[in-house]
């Protein structure tokens, strides 16, 4: 199964919906633009129907080096995730 590409993602919607693919370019952006602000700002970010992103704290812990067996310190940091809507997987599932 081959992926579809942005170019196809965004012909696909412009097709679709009747709008032009520069305008359907344009919304794309600016959603995205929306989504990183948000994120940011709040901490999530709900696309009705899709899922959401979701900003995450990770505590420090210890890890292993794989080569030498070494313990090592993993510092804390802050992640992005992507959580699928429950309407997501029942129609793809």
């Amino acid at each position: 199964m081959a992926k579809m590409t942005k170019s196809q993602i965004l012909a696909g919607l412009a097709e679709s919906s009747g709008l032009s693919k520069k305008d359907v370019v344009t919304l794309m952006d600016k959603l995205v633009e929306l989504a990183y602000v948000e994120v940011k700002k709040s901490g999530e970010f709900v696309v009705p129907g899709i899922g959401k992103l979701v900003k995450v704290n990770r505590k420090a812990r210890q890890g292993r080096n794989p080569a030498t067996g070494a313990t090592i310190q993993i510092p804390a940091k802050t992640v992005v995730k992507f959580r699928v809507a429950k309407a997501a997987k029942e129609a793809v599932m």
